[in-house]
């Protein structure tokens, strides 16, 4: 296909469109599972709390964790919250009483608004450390105080800290009840705490240091909770904002995502079918160029279907190869990025599922690729059984042959259609397969990700993101894997099209033409004129010379095969001759443009051809400025008066197809009167007049002999009659 781009370029803008559209399409499909998680994470497990630093501290608890912090933690606390009044305006315009109702009498201390983001990076983690450090801290007092609460019972502490079998607090933060803190309760414990020496926080700081981080993350949310519930915080609204919010975003991107697709969808259309139509004119183009020698090469059926089915198949790949090829690339990647950002550790089930998927495509590929080259020449012989079949019915009929087209018929089809049930059953087992291994990878994704969550290595949100990750990753193989199935099968179709433009024909123009002579209009010479047709053993022609001149009848008559049409051939240079020249007009043939030479002849070949349309349109086919009074004199001298008077629409009378609503005699009066229309210099009747009953035959001699006695007349003939005046 790479030898066709050039059909490309006038869509390269569309096309950039179109993949600058995937990535937007990809960008927004990749942040939706991010964003689900957001929300299973953030608003339902932490409550809304996105952020580890709390926007506000009452003074008691500024005084709390400020007990658990280190020095350069405790200044960095300091510089970053400011005490306000009721009275005093928050950054969204209301006052403190009003977002903090519960504090407000003890006082509150506020995130200052100017903070750098150099100071908010190391105060959320401080945050972090903080929440393990007083976990810590709360979990050595428990062994070494005997403490009780108002009942007698033991274990009075406001967290339930539960041991991990080694003396230290569990690694999950369920386990140590931070979503129930109790910190009017940790308040009491303030003077202990401040009895406690230094060491005791800095041992504490230090187990906490070595807490996982993504066990820090969810447990300073949950103790940020704490603190806006102290502080009278509505955390039901919060959650419901923050969900809300989220949710309108994904609804947004999705739109985003589904304008871009429709907008893909549109550019890749336009693309495809714009090439297909530059293909098709291409071919077209070329085919009317051909010389007889080059349509001796390619059969009409083989042509026919490079100009449709394959042009198709070249179609269907850019309609759908533009967004498949672009897109799963991007996808793939992407979503590879996005899943190792949600657990490093789990990274070994991409590389277990890529494999896998590569192996099944792979094999498959193998078994289906060599059958594509099949399908096409399979399809041409489909064409070309139907085409001779429709053309020779009558011949097929008479010889009551019609079972036997039908069983050939059957054959080719037969053929066919074994092969593209066999490319189309293993197709087919792709799918199921691909959804096996897909739900199969589904099941190790929870099963392993539940491990870890477990051990609180990653929240529920984050699998549920991670599984949808490697799901789009999966996606973006099995595009590709479909990209095997159309580019391979469009690949053999852009190489026979290619054969088609890539054949230079074998007669074409002068780089200089030259024109015909005023003075030799009309006069056609053969010069030791000899012809071999492309691979046969012997020449067709030896060594022919005569001249036809103007106001002569030159006449040729012969056995079957004996070079009679070949000879006519050679004039309008439908073939160039091997050795020898053919002159008209005083020019070899080859010097003059086709264009020029062929409008100088009026060519009526053996077998007649008639043009779906009018009668008069047919006789004006040559010359379309044609009047109506010189396309009724060819119809008067072609002896074609007579029948199309008697037709009720006259010269208006539709012709079908190829002339099959018209007698051969018929067919043959037009195909003179549309060579007298165009009024040429040189006539050339190759066997026209075989189709003519006597009384027609002589009476179209007799008018050629009256209106064009000044013209050329070069005929081929099987009857002696015909040529008698030759």
């Amino acid at each position: 296909m790479i030898k066709l781009r050039r059909f490309l370029k006038p869509f390269l803008s569309g096309l950039l469109i179109a993949i600058a559209l995937l990535f937007v399409q990809a960008i927004c499909e990749l942040n939706l599972p991010n964003l689900m998680s957001n929300i299973v994470n953030v608003g339902i497990q932490q409550g809304g709390v996105e952020d580890g630093t709390p926007e506000a501290l009452s003074a008691d608890s500024h005084t709390f964790v400020r007990t658990f912090m280190s020095e350069e933690d405790q200044a960095l606390l300091y510089r970053s919250y400011v005490a306000v009044s009721e009275t005093e305006l928050s950054e969204n315009g209301k006052p403190y009483s009003e977002l903090y109702p519960n504090a407000m009498d003890t006082g509150v201390f506020a995130l200052r608004t100017d903070i750098s983001s150099e100071d908010r990076t190391k105060l959320d983690y401080t945050f972090g450390l903080t929440t393990w450090t007083i976990i810590n801290a709360l979990t050595q007092i428990q062994s070494q105080y005997d403490l009780v609460d108002e009942s007698g019972k033991a274990n009075a502490l406001p967290v339930d800290v539960k041991s991990n079998g080694t003396g230290g607090p569990s690694d999950s933060a369920d386990t140590v009840g931070l979503q129930n803190i109790d910190l009017d309760t940790l308040y009491e414990l303030q003077p202990l705490l401040n009895s406690l020496p230094p060491a005791f926080f800095v041992d504490a700081r230090n187990q906490a240091a070595q807490v996982d981080p993504n066990m820090r993350e969810q447990s300073k949310t949950m103790l940020v909770a704490a603190l806006y519930r102290e502080l009278g915080v509505d955390m039901t609204a919060l959650e419901i904002d923050y969900i809300l919010k989220i949710g309108l975003l994904m609804l947004l991107i999705t739109l985003v995502s589904g304008v871009a697709t429709v907008l893909v969808s549109f550019f890749s259309t336009r693309i495809g079918a714009g090439v297909a139509r530059d293909l098709r004119s291409a071919v077209f183009s070329r085919i009317t160029s051909f010389s007889h020698g080059e349509f001796d090469r390619f059969s009409t059926a083989s042509l026919i279907t490079r100009s449709t089915n394959d042009v198709t198949q070249i179609q269907m790949v850019l309609t759908f190869g533009i967004r498949m090829i672009c897109y799963a690339p991007i996808m793939g990647i992407g979503g590879t990025i996005m899943a190792l950002q949600k657990s490093v550790s789990m990274s070994w089930i991409i590389g277990v599922g890529v494999v896998v998927l590569l192996c099944i495509i792979g094999t498959l590929m193998v078994v289906v690729l060599p059958k594509f080259r099949i399908m096409q020449t399979l399809v041409d012989r489909v064409n070309l059984v139907a085409r001779e079949a429709l053309s020779g019915l009558m011949v097929i009929r008479a010889f009551g042959r019609t079972d036997f087209e039908q069983q050939r018929f059957d054959e080719a089809n037969s053929d066919l259609t074994r092969t593209t049930l066999f490319v189309n059953r293993a197709m087919t087992f792709l799918m199921p397969t691909m959804m096996l291994f897909m739900n199969g990878l589904s099941v190790l994704i929870i099963w392993v990700g539940a491990q870890h969550v477990a051990q609180s290595q990653m929240q529920v949100g984050d699998v549920m993101a991670y599984m949808q990750y490697v799901m789009q990753i999966i996606t973006s193989f099995m595009f590709i894997a479909m990209i095997f199935v159309f580019v391979p099968r469009a690949q053999v179709s852009a190489q026979r099209i290619h054969e088609v433009l890539e054949t230079v024909p074998a007669i074409v123009d002068p780089a200089n033409p030259r024109h015909i002579d005023p003075e030799s209009r009309g006069i056609v010479e053969f010069k030791n004129v000899s012809f071999r047709y492309e691979g046969a053993d012997e020449n067709a022609l030896s060594n022919i010379s005569f001249i036809a001149r103007p106001g002569q009848t030159t006449a040729f008559i012969g056995s079957t095969g004996s070079g009679k049409s070949t000879i006519v051939n050679l004039i309008p240079r439908f073939y160039d001759v091997t050795a020898g020249s053919v002159l008209v007009g005083g020019v070899d043939v080859r010097e003059l443009s086709q264009h020029e030479l062929r409008g100088h002849i009026g060519y009526v070949p053996q077998k007649n051809v008639l043009l779906s349309g009018t009668i008069a349109e047919n006789i004006a086919y040559g010359s379309l400025d044609s009047s109506a009074v010189n396309i009724a004199k060819a119809a008067r001298i072609a002896q074609a008066t007579e029948f199309i008077e008697e037709k009720t629409e006259g010269y208006d009378f539709e012709v079908a197809q190829g002339g099959s609503n018209v007698s051969g005699g018929q067919r043959q009066r037009l195909s003179i009167a549309r060579a007298l229309a165009i009024e040429p210099d040189i006539f050339l009747f190759d066997d026209s007049f075989s189709a003519l009953d006597m009384k027609t035959d002589a009476a179209l001699r007799r008018a050629l002999s009256s209106d064009l006695a000044d013209s050329t007349l070069i005929i081929v003939a099987q009857r002696v009659s015909t040529i008698r005046n030759a």
